[in-house]
């Protein structure tokens, strides 16, 4: 297998660039900003189009995140940062219960319709709180991300504390989902800061360490507290994007660390999930699997979704960037033509969401209660930040 060239790596460079700059983010910078109300619209058809006026705040929080993220790290553009704003003076004024918590979605006017029993719309809230308080000179905002951590860290762990009491009947589990995100919430918000929380992110490292069997090179989606296998579809389910999404977060603070332990292991997360996630026959990567073969209970279970491809894109040229292995560069390939031939519209900008097994599309819409401006841009600009890092042999990430 062939290792990648600067005139390979150039291409890719100039190809992301304009995807992303081009027609990515204009699509969610002409079309979603609410004027009246304030905010983002998030379900958008594929011409831009309001199709639903419901705000899902993950997703505006993500956008926040977002544009605050590149008017800081990639060029300070008065428009990226007014949006930022836009996005979140409506959620300081209307996403955030007197308690903490965040809603999940709002109307239009900001009217609460519903809150979701989990942590992860918080999760996002205080990522973009802090990542907006650096790019708007706000350092009371960043603060405040960084005290609402030890209530999101202590309700992360306990659902019983917003409302999702654990069952006599549901055995004592962990999903992946938790220590990954608040793995990257505690990159993201601590910044410089990190090794100030080094017991919180080794307790993340330890949790996700738990769900990586490598007697099956598989990473398990739940497990029991102690690592042990939970019985039923539950126990055997595996998501492909969600374990590649984990390990790019391992490797970054593996870097940052100096840990080559971790940084290993979150190599062959990322290899392992896309070797057992690939469709042989059809190409792309499944939603979810069952680790023993049986017919998964997720219906959509054999859907090619965006976002774990959006992974896998920056997963893989990371592992490339830190292995120079040939096979890391090949996976990142294939992974980049499926998705490059599948996802993005020419015709209106921005990426198609959902396909079925066979690489048709099912939906229409660029933005719904799911999808927003988040996995697209971030993979792109992360794709594109490492490629223009690189030296003449490998970049140190």
């Amino acid at each position: 297998m062939a290792i990648a060239t600067r005139a390979e790596r150039q291409t890719y460079a100039d190809r992301f660039e304009e995807e992303l700059f081009a027609q990515v983010l204009p699509f969610w910078e002409r079309h979603s900003p609410d004027r009246i109300h304030g905010g983002f619209y998030n379900n958008l058809d594929r011409d831009g189009s309001v199709y639903d006026t419901t705000k899902h705040i993950w997703l505006l929080a993500r956008q926040v995140w977002m544009f605050s993220k590149l008017y800081r790290s990639h060029e300070a553009r008065p428009v990226w940062l007014a949006l930022a704003r836009l996005g979140m003076d409506f959620l300081r004024t209307h996403a955030v219960r007197p308690n903490g918590q965040v809603y999940f979605c709002l109307a239009q006017d900001g009217k609460p319709i519903y809150q979701q029993r989990k942590t992860f719309t918080e999760c996002f809230y205080v990522m973009a709180l802090a990542e907006y308080g650096r790019a708007a000179d706000q350092p009371g905002l960043v603060q405040e991300a960084k005290s609402a951590l030890e209530l999101l860290w202590t309700r992360s762990y306990d659902w019983s504390t917003v409302g999702r009491p654990a069952l006599a009947g549901s055995p004592p589990s962990q999903a992946l989902a938790i220590p990954m995100m608040l793995l990257n919430v505690l990159d993201e918000v601590m910044a410089d800061e990190l090794k100030s929380c080094m017991r919180e992110v080794e307790d993340c490292i330890r949790r996700i360490t738990l769900h990586v069997n490598a007697a099956d090179q598989l990473v398990y989606e739940h497990v029991t507290p102690e690592g042990g296998r939970l019985p039923g579809p539950t126990g055997r389910l595996i998501n492909p994007g969600h374990a590649i999404e984990a390990g790019w977060f391992l490797q970054h603070l593996a870097q940052r660390l100096g840990r080559a332990d971790v940084s290993r292991m979150a190599l062959d997360m990322v290899r392992w999930s896309h070797r057992r996630g690939w469709d042989a026959e059809h190409d792309g990567l499944y939603y979810f699997l069952d680790s023993e073969a049986h017919a998964p209970v997720q219906l959509e279970w054999s859907m090619k979704l965006w976002w774990p491809h959006c992974e896998a894109l920056y997963a893989h040229l990371l592992n490339y960037a830190v292995s120079g292995e040939a096979a890391d560069w090949a996976a990142f390939n294939a992974v980049e033509q499926y998705t490059f031939a599948h996802f993005p519209d020419a015709s209106h900008g921005e990426w198609f969401g959902y396909l079925d097994r066979e690489g048709r599309r099912t939906h229409r819409f660029k933005g719904g209660p799911y999808k927003g401006c988040f996995h697209v841009p971030r993979a792109l600009w992360l794709c594109l930040r490492l490629l223009k890092q690189w030296p003449a042999g490998r970049p140190a990430p």
